[in-house]
Parts: C-alpha cells; structure tokens; sequence
C-alpha cells in the first residue's frame, strides 16, 4: 500500500530569519510544546569562526531568545536540545576549547554529541577534528593539539559523568586502528562521528572513518566508513559486518539496530543488525528513499526517513509500516541549489507521543522548521 499526501506542513519558525533544529537522532520538544531553535543570519556558506547562531524556543510561531553560541554547524546545529523539561543544552566555546552549557548557568569542559536518555552519561568527540575532516559537521575555532596525529592514542570518544562532569577516554583511535587493522587504515587520518547511546543507556554505536587511497580512492579526500557497538566503558567492541560504507542508523532497541549499509555483492540497503551476529536482514527491500535519516517511532512500528534531493530537486518524506508494508509520502519538498555544500536536509524527527514529526527545509527560499501532525489512517 503506497499512499502519498500534500500541504500537511505547518510552519513553527518565523520569517525574520533562517531557523533550523539540528540532527534527526533527537526529541525537539518539551511537553509544553516548546521546540528549540537556532537562529542565524545567513546561509548558502559554513560558518566561520566568530559567526554567531541565537538560541531559544518557538512556540506558536513566536521566537524567545535564551542565549548565543559561536559553535554550531549546519548539520547537527550546536547539539541543542531539552535537557529536562525546562533547561536546554548546547556546546559553545570558552578561549580555544570547546565547552558544553545549560540554559541555568551550568557548564560542562567537554563539548557533548549525544545524551543518553537517563541524562546520567554524555558522549564527547574532537570536533576540531571532525571539522578538519568532515565540513558541516564540527566547529571552526577551537585547538586540537592531536592534528597531526593520524590515529593519537589520547583522542577518540569519551564518555562525560553529567552529574560530576568527569570524563574519560573509552575508545581510542589508536585501538580501532590497532585492533582492527585492514590495509590503508594506518595511511591516513582517523575520525569517530555519529555516536548514539543504546536507548538503555548500557550500549553505544559509532562510525570510523579514515581518509584513504588505492581501490576506494579518489584522492585524499575520498574516505571509507567501519562502524562498530561496545559497551559504554568501551568494552566488547564490535565491528559490524558492512563493506566499508555506513551512513545513517539508529537503535531499533537495546539490541538491534537499523543501519543504511553496503555489503559485498548485495549492494546498498537498510538492515537490520543485531549486536554480535554477522547476519543481518534487509528491512523493506527497495521501499524507501536510499541512505535517508532514520528513526523509528516510539512505539518501534514506524520508520520515519527522507531522502537526498530528486531528480525533481525535492526532497522526500517518508513514513513506512513493516507489518502492513505501508509507504506513506508525507509530502515533497524543493530544495534549491543556492544551498550547494550547506545542504538543508529534512532531518525529520519524532515528538514523543509519536503523533508529530518536526523537519527542517529551504522549500519557502529561507530555512525554517516545520511541524506535521501525522494522518489518522497511519495509525
């Protein structure tokens, strides 16, 4: 059953400025109804270091500024979201370094790239070096004393106490190189991005990526992708089964995850994966818009995802229903070439009853946040 509907949008941002929320791997509202927001003055470029993006929250389509940060990217934003129901948090930076803040003055030294649900564990990476190595995804301005380092044994993920804001080194780049060496990963610079925490909090996932030659190589800003679980100590690391291409995934439980992965001889598809087995299924053969950010609904029966632009120069949203392979188009959306390297992907994401979607688009020629409210028959 394939269904396609028009014009569900609602805007939440106002038209004063470009707004956008960030990544797809997160919540955007409160239970107030209140959805954070970045505003900024531009777009069309990446920012640079000393351009500014306001922070605050929309609701019913009035902007209320809370504070500012000079760390922020086009992709995932400043990592801004609800830490509780009244307090926000971002990253920002202080002198060189990248910090982690609240909106009631708490303040974290390590920047965050993801919470886990219980709000008792962050993730940290470098994203000096993710911005070397990845543009859109880390931030200008900060000092990384590992840059020269392909593979440094004092840099990777880390895991950051939010109660004590302690932190510490739970996988190295030098391990990943180390202990799971294959030709042309010690050529190269070495990155992590994309890390998750299982939705118990017990569990991580994480792309490796380095920078390489040979059969894969375009130069050296070609680069391939290994992605891998372990334990939030770093324990039992596990490289998932994927011929060197991983993108966009998420936890379908504590134990499986949903990954847009390539294998040998059977070519780019969704899988599903199950932490420790090498056999994964494929999930809704050639139903979905290739390599789209996904999540699945609260209740774990939807995928929500969209796609890249079209030939049509639109970008697709997409709800699917495994038990009845139902595809739900919920809607198309131009997206324009002026935007070119600062693409302006959909990155819908679920409210938590799992009723709404918000996404972030360019469709009206500025970029804005808007909101659907999911059709009965879905449900």
């Amino acid at each position: 059953m394939d269904i396609s509907y028009k014009n569900l949008e609602q805007r939440l941002t106002p038209q004063d400025a470009h707004y956008f929320f960030g990544y797809f791997d997160k919540c955007p509202w409160n239970a107030r109804g209140e959805h954070p927001i970045h505003k900024v003055a531009f777009a069309g470029r990446h920012p640079r270091f000393g351009d500014k993006a306001e922070i605050g929250v929309v609701k019913d389509g009035r902007f209320e500024k809370i504070a500012e940060t000079f760390s922020w990217c086009w992709q995932q934003g400043s990592m801004l979201e609800f830490f509780d129901e009244d307090r926000l948090v971002w990253n920002d930076i202080e002198d060189d370094h990248f910090v982690a803040r609240l909106s009631d003055g708490t303040s974290y030294s390590r920047p965050i790239y993801t919470l886990s649900a219980n709000r008792t564990y962050a993730l940290s990476l470098n994203f000096s070096r993710l911005d070397a190595e990845r543009p859109g995804y880390g931030y200008p301005g900060g000092n990384d004393p590992s840059m020269l380092n392909a593979f440094p044994d004092d840099d990777g993920i880390f895991l950051m106490d939010l109660h004590t804001g302690e932190s510490k080194l739970i996988v190295s780049l030098q391990r990943l190189v180390d202990d799971f060496y294959e030709p042309g990963v010690d050529c190269n610079m070495n990155w992590v991005n994309h890390l998750t925490f299982s939705p118990d909090g017990s569990k991580i996932a994480f792309l490796h990526r380095f920078r390489c030659f040979g059969p894969w190589g375009r130069g050296v800003k070609c680069y391939v992708t290994r992605m891998f679980t372990a334990n939030i100590d770093g324990s039992c690391l596990w490289k998932l089964p994927i011929d060197f291409h991983a993108s966009h995934y998420t936890w379908k439980n504590n134990n499986e995850l949903i990954v847009f992965s390539r294998l040998p001889d059977a070519g780019d598809q969704y899988r599903i994966y199950k932490v420790g087995d090498n056999s994964p299924r494929v999930f809704a053969r050639d139903r979905l818009p290739a390599n789209g950010h996904c999540s699945f609904s609260p209740d774990q029966r939807l995928l929500l995802t969209d796609s890249y632009t079209e030939a049509d120069g639109c970008r697709e949203l997409v709800v699917y229903d495994e038990a009845k392979d139902a595809r739900y188009s919920l809607g198309r959306f131009f997206s324009p070439d002026i935007l070119h390297c600062t693409r302006c992907d959909l990155h819908p994401r679920w409210s938590r009853d799992g009723r709404r979607i918000s996404f972030d688009s360019f469709h009206e020629k500025y970029r804005g946040t808007y909101m659907i409210e999911l059709p009965e028959e879905i449900f």
